[in-house]
């Protein structure tokens, strides 16, 4: 069983690759926590050029907010089976959220075993 720094390392690998492959782009930074059941990733940098101009008005915000949804929407599947392929665990759901003011996005993978509490018990 990989630990649990390997995992999340492993974890952060394989939604840049998902970035990369589905957006067309890395984000700058990218760290992922697993928290019990859940697994938390921030991503920095992730706007593309067109969407940092864009972000300057209300109406840009809204257009790029809705547009991210819709393809979360789209991907939703595949991203899961990405966390799933990378820890074995199931995912139940996904929240995210993007901020053009830090110019971050958050994915929040609800799991449906407590993949933390796995991980401290073969640690030990």
């Amino acid at each position: 069983m990989k630990t649990k720094s390997e995992l999340e390392a492993e974890i952060t690998q394989a939604i840049v690759r998902f970035e990369i492959e589905y957006m067309g782009r890395s984000p700058k930074e990218a760290r992922s926590h697993i928290v019990d059941d859940l697994i938390v990733v921030r991503l920095k940098g992730v706007l593309t050029p067109a969407e940092q101009q864009l972000s300057t008005s209300a109406e840009g915000v809204e257009l790029i907010k809705d547009m991210r949804s819709r393809l979360r929407e789209n991907t939703k599947a595949e991203v899961s089976r990405v966390i799933s392929d990378a820890t074995g665990v199931p995912v139940r759901d996904i929240l995210t959220d993007i901020s053009t003011a830090s110019n971050e996005r958050v994915f929040v993978f609800i799991l449906h075993s407590n993949l933390g509490k796995q991980l401290r018990q073969t640690s030990s």
